[in-house]
């Protein structure tokens, strides 16, 4: 229906128009709070597609912040063990702490 109303655009011009629909403050606080209240379960969350999620969240609310501080901050909701070995096969020394 959108495609026979408006015709056919590239990409950018239907981003634009997710955007100008769905990228407005109440979907921002509801992604902030998704993503503050998500700390990784390895009994319950999968976790090929847990971080990718987190990523994907972060990138539309942040799309300027870098791939190092999109890691650091899904790092510090990975808790113990998996927090552990994460840090130690980093190559550089890397800190959780805000």
């Amino acid at each position: 229906m959108m495609r026979q109303d408006h015709g056919k655009h590239d990409w950018s011009w239907w981003k634009s128009e997710v955007i100008t629909k769905w990228a407005n403050s109440y979907w921002r606080f509801k992604m902030e709070n998704a993503f503050e209240s998500a700390i990784f379960n390895s009994g319950k969350d999968k976790p090929l597609t847990w971080p990718f999620k987190r990523k994907h969240r972060l990138s539309a609310l942040h799309p300027d912040m870098s791939d190092t501080m999109i890691n650091m901050k899904i790092l510090r909701k990975c808790r113990g063990e998996l927090e552990h070995a994460i840090k130690s096969g980093c190559v550089e020394p890397c800190s959780t702490e805000d």
